[in-house]
Parts: C-alpha cells; sequence; structure tokens
C-alpha cells in the first residue's frame, strides 16, 4: 500500500512548480482572501456586528467603493479599518495590476505564435475578408487540411478567428505590409472577398506587383467590375449573384442533373468527391494510356477530363487510348479515400 507524502511537501514542491507570475498571483489572492476573513472577524468582535454586515464593511473598504459605514463605528473600529484599508487597498492592487500583465503578456506570446506559424508557411492560401464568403472559405480550406491565412481588419472577426485558432494578419489588406506579413511571396493563391469592389481591384493590382506567379481568386459584387478585377490582375473573378441564379436554373431546367451533382459536390451527401491530381515524373502512370494503366480497376475512380501539361488544353472525357504524361493534371471522380490513395501514389 502506497504511503501518501507530506501534504506540506507537496504543496510546497507544486508551488516551486507553478510559472513565478502565476505563483504570486495565486500568493497574493489567498493572502486578500485571508484579509476578508479577518475583516468578517474584527468588526463581529469589535463591534458586534453580524457576519453579513462585517463582510460587506471589509468589502467596500478594500474595494473603495466609498459607501457610508453599515453602522456608526467606534474608535477602535475605526482604528481597524485604517489597518485594513492600507494593507488590502495595496493588496488587492497589487492582484489586479499583476493580473492585467499576466493577460497581456498572454495575448503578446499568442500573437508571437500566430506569426511564427504563418512565417513557417508556404504554397498556402491567403483570404483578405472573413464575411459570408471568406467564412466559408476558411471552413473548406480547413476540412482538405489546406493551410491558410485570414487577413481582416475587424476587432470582432479577428476575435472569432483566434476562438477558431485559425492564422489571422490584423490589418488592411491593401496595405503591401499587411500582405506581407502573411506570406504574400510565398503563397500559392491570393482568394479576395472584400465587401467592396474598389478595395479587391486595389488589393489586386498590389499582390501582382508583388508576386507575379501569384494566382488570384477575386469575388466582385458587381458584374461591370469583372473586367476591372482582370485588368488588375486577377486570374478568375467570381459573381456569387450569378452562380447562385444559374445554380437556381440549373435546379428548375435540369433537376436531376443538380441532384446528380449535389452528391457528388457535397462531401456531407456521399463520400464521392471531384478533385484534381498532378502527374509526378517517377509516377508509374506517368507515359501510359489509360487502358493500359487500368486506372479504373486499378483506383476504382474515373478520369473524367486530363489537363495537358505542355499546353493547359484540356481534355474532357478521355478515351482509353488517352495518353497520360508527367505533369498532366487529371480531373478525377471517386471515393475521397480513394482519391487519397490515388494522390500518393501519383503525386509521389
Amino acid at each position: 500500500m502506497a504511503v501518501l507524502g507530506n501534504p506540506r511537501d507537496a504543496l510546497m514542491d507544486w508551488l516551486a512548480r507553478m510559472d513565478p507570475s502565476h505563483r504570486e498571483i495565486l500568493l497574493a489572492s489567498l493572502a486578500l482572501l485571508v484579509l476578508f476573513v479577518i475583516g468578517t472577524t474584527g468588526y463581529a468582535f469589535l463591534e458586534g456586528w453580524t457576519v453579513m454586515d462585517g463582510l460587506y464593511m471589509t468589502f467596500i473598504t478594500l474595494s473603495t467603493i466609498g459607501f457610508q459605514e453599515v453602522q456608526t463605528l467606534s474608535d477602535h473600529g475605526r482604528l481597524f479599518t485604517l489597518g485594513l484599508g492600507i494593507t488590502g487597498i495595496g493588496l488587492l492592487t497589487f492582484v489586479v495590476a499583476r493580473s492585467a500583465q499576466l493577460l497581456l503578456a498572454s495575448e503578446r506570446l499568442r500573437e508571437r505564435q500566430n506569426m511564427k506559424q504563418i512565417n513557417d508557411l508556404s504554397d498556402h492560401y491567403i483570404i483578405c475578408g472573413y464575411g459570408r464568403v471568406g467564412e466559408r472559405l476558411a471552413e473548406d480550406l480547413r476540412a482538405a487540411g489546406k493551410p491558410f491565412v485570414v487577413v481582416d481588419i475587424s476587432d470582432e472577426e479577428i476575435a472569432e478567428l483566434r476562438e477558431e485558432d485559425l492564422l489571422y494578419v490584423q490589418g488592411n489588406a491593401e496595405d503591401e505590409e499587411v500582405l506581407e506579413k502573411a506570406g504574400l511571396d510565398r503563397a500559392r493563391c491570393l482568394i479576395l472577398t472584400l465587401p467592396e469592389d474598389s478595395s479587391n481591384v486595389f488589393v489586386a493590382l498590389t499582390a501582382r506587383e508583388m508576386n507575379p506567379d501569384l494566382f488570384i481568386l477575386a469575388r466582385t459584387v458587381d458584374h461591370d467590375n469583372q473586367s476591372k478585377l482582370l485588368h488588375a490582375g486577377a486570374d478568375k473573378v467570381i459573381a456569387p449573384s450569378e452562380v447562385g441564379a444559374d445554380r437556381m436554373a440549373q435546379v428548375v431546367l435540369r433537376p436531376n442533373v443538380d441532384q446528380f451533382m449535389e452528391r457528388v459536390l457535397h462531401a456531407h451527401a456521399l463520400s464521392l468527391q471531384i478533385d484534381e491530381v498532378e502527374v509526378h515524373p517517377s509516377a508509374p502512370l506517368a507515359g501510359q494510356s489509360l487502358a493500359e494503366s487500368n486506372f479504373r480497376q486499378q483506383f476504382d475512380a474515373v478520369v473524367i477530363g486530363i489537363i495537358d501539361a505542355e499546353t493547359g488544353d484540356m481534355t474532357f472525357n478521355p478515351t482509353p487510348s488517352a495518353r497520360i504524361d508527367a505533369g498532366d493534371i487529371l480531373i478525377v471522380l471517386g471515393d475521397s479515400s480513394v482519391i487519397q490513395a490515388l494522390r500518393e501514389k501519383v503525386c509521389t
């Protein structure tokens, strides 16, 4: 049977292992609690008050609220109040100040950790604007396991990002320094979802100048601004209102096709998904035709398109004789786990 150690030694050992700042606040808080007990007991002993009156008087004295005395104090009671106030007010001030310092230091540490993780990123996505569209994009990227950073100026949105434990940079996306902090020079894609088209145009211009090879995807509120965004440097511009209208027309005109696409494109409906896989030069598929690779039987997935590595042309519904070369991108329909296994065999 194990023998329990000395409780006092265990307590001292626990205190010794605590962070010095936490230990100071803990000990000061315990001293403050003891002072409340002394004050309550002192008023009960010196003035004959009830415990509640003594506790209340101790509280208003230490908190410097400044209400009038609960009852008329004797000279001894006033001297006791002076001693209680001198001791307790200083102690309370110390606890509040140290707690505020600790909170501030914790926030600074969290900010440094956030920036360190961002500085370690490469080939990541940057979302400018954490509104409804930006939030949904962040959810999808997170679900896909893709690294990303959100840029937003709103304190409310930044607080939400902290709560969700997402990487962020607070500031105006139109500022070059803010984009640099988000790792624009190392990023794979910049996604512009700012509420104003003019802001998206300006950020696209700035980002294109900073990183000419960056892929820029922009949202536009007004269809007429699509050409402006493209001229500003965006590679692709999407108008959510038009996408929504097209989807509604699809539901009405081709309901069965829409049902099929919904099942394919929404992971919660089925595990099927459409994804792209780049063929690595050392992959067994490189240099073979679809028939020679026995793709359908080997991976239990369907190749619905091949993007040529040299020309960028896409072949839809390729025939069995279609050749797969290194660097080609396969557009594949299949189970998510199958596509992941395919990516591991083809991309390495």
